[in-house]
């Protein structure tokens, strides 16, 4: 099955922690990783209050940011960490050597192509099987963030700000970064460890301590009659999500390990279930699983730990909600009520992976000049790793999602004349929304062959069937998507400035 159990004291990082690891009988490698998430949320808020823009300088929390980055990546994974050191300063070199008509098209393709063959090594040639925290996770973050200042560096230098969309024109990045502002936004201890990544321009501005402000300015927080800027606090913020790490680790000691998904393939299940009840109880192992997600692969939550560990450091402000109240979700990995109420496929992604989501919209989707949805997906798949199982479900969440829009967009104005027709098709969409990401996801659980093709014939191939029949039934209309002009328009645009 998938879900290998890991040695009891197997890592490549400190050693430090072992007596601690053997007394609670949790691997080393969780108990490293645990320590170092704790020990960011201390030094987050000592970073705030003590190195904060009004008592150092830039120069300083960034180099501050920096080493103790650096040093947690080498408590937690040892020499491995050398991958993630190489990768990043492989892509300063491609930074300031590479064209910036080509700038995003080598850092994308160094950026995943090494990632792509740490995750070959680590798991074929290494044998390093799946441990539930390795260097393949900071690494992924890293290659985000370098794929996401390349683009945005070319945005800012290599195109006409007419040919960006709104969002792209807001985030170009107008110069080079130095090193110093490079390591940092790459390698910084609030997000090394377990992300989330963010944007360039959003990541300077908090640490020149324009980043609050900056967001208030954007909603017009002085026309609305106050005469200064607050400095609101993220402690609030921070202990809600710590509230929710801790609900999360109770439901996956309680639910998670009691439902495991493997059992929807057991033989005897399959032989006495019979189908609806069987699509029930994949309901059912799925909802249990998601505190595993919400609280990350076992004992700690990437997602909302992480968020919190940049709330307290004072970066992850977001600006202001339609009552008045501070938000500090712009760097939030998951919306649990989306996710739960989602009503059509792309509500749920959208909330499930909220900052890799918009990654892959920024590096992909927005400039895919053919198949956008295709290769979205696609990246998702190859990023994420090389199991099987993860392209199982991205490429059958590339049939549901052509399906769920062709449906929407044939479908849903009819349901829009009164409210009980209202009511009824968000019900509708909810049920199966629900039914099609369990049917979608199992295979990412499973990870192998086997046993995401047995899963698959027991459930009758029906999502599949159903999302083909979808398409070669109603008319796909095109998505709506921004105007921008060729990429080799904007080539030919930079070689004639270089030219005056």
């Amino acid at each position: 099955m998938a879900e290998v159990p890991a040695a009891p004291h197997r890592t490549t990082g400190s050693t430090l922690l072992h007596p601690l690891s053997a007394l609670l009988g949790i691997p080393l490698d969780q108990i490293n990783f645990v320590a170092c998430q704790l020990f960011a949320l201390l030094a987050a808020f000592w970073f705030r209050i003590y190195l904060g823009p009004s008592h150092a300088s830039s120069a300083v929390r960034h180099a501050f940011a920096t080493l103790f980055g650096i040093y947690f990546a080498v408590f937690c994974f040892g020499w491995y960490s050398i991958h993630l050191f190489v990768l990043v300063m492989m892509n300063y070199g491609i930074m300031n050597t590479a064209s910036i008509p080509n700038i995003h098209r080598y850092s994308f393709v160094v950026a995943m192509g090494y990632l792509t063959l740490c995750h070959i090594s680590r798991i074929y040639i290494f044998h390093y099987g799946i441990l539930t925290t390795d260097f393949s996770g900071p690494l992924m973050i890293i290659t985000q963030k370098i794929t996401t200042l390349a683009c945005q560096l070319h945005d800012g230098i290599g195109r006409q700000a007419e040919e960006l969309t709104a969002e792209q024109n807001r985030l170009a990045v107008k110069t080079r970064p130095s090193l110093l502002e490079y390591l940092s936004y790459l390698l910084n201890f609030m997000s090394i460890i377990a992300g989330p990544c963010s944007n360039y321009k959003d990541y300077i501005a908090f640490i020149e301590g324009r980043h609050v402000h900056m967001k208030l300015l954007e909603v017009n927080w002085k026309q609305k009659g106050y005469d200064r800027l607050p400095d609101p606090s993220p402690t609030g913020a921070v202990m809600y999500k710590l509230c929710i790490t801790l609900v999360s680790l109770v439901l996956f000691l309680t639910l998670t390990k009691n439902f495991p998904m493997a059992y929807i393939i057991d033989n005897e299940f399959l032989d006495k279930t019979p189908f609806l009840s069987r699509l029930g109880y994949l309901y059912v192992v799925t909802q249990a699983a998601k505190p595993k997600y919400y609280f990350a692969w076992t004992l700690v939550c990437f997602d909302i730990a992480a968020d919190a560990v940049n709330n307290a450091a004072g970066y992850g402000f977001s600006g202001v909600d339609e009552r008045g109240a501070f938000r500090w979700d712009l760097l939030s990995n998951l919306n649990i009520w989306n996710i739960e109420t989602a009503t059509s496929f792309k509500i749920y992604i959208e909330n499930w992976n909220i900052q890799t989501a918009a990654w892959l919209k920024r590096v992909c989707y927005d400039r895919a000049p053919w198949y956008p949805t295709a290769l979205t997906f696609i990246l998702s798949a190859l990023w994420h790793g090389i199991y099987p199982g993860y392209y199982f479900t991205f490429l059958t969440g590339i049939l549901i999602t052509l399906a769920a829009r062709a449906i929407r967009s044939n479908c849903r104005h009819y349901f829009l004349s009164s409210v009980p027709l209202k009511i009824a098709y968000d019900v509708a969409t909810w049920v199966v929304t629900q039914l099609a990401v369990c049917y979608t996801v199992a295979p990412f659980v499973m990870l192998a062959v086997e046993p995401t093709v047995k899963f698959y014939k027991s459930m009758y191939f029906h999502m599949h069937i159903l999302s083909i029949l979808v398409l070669l039934v109603l008319p796909i209309r095109p998505q709506a998507r921004s105007v921008r002009k060729p990429q080799n328009e904007a080539i030919q645009n930079y070689v004639k400035s270089k030219d005056k």
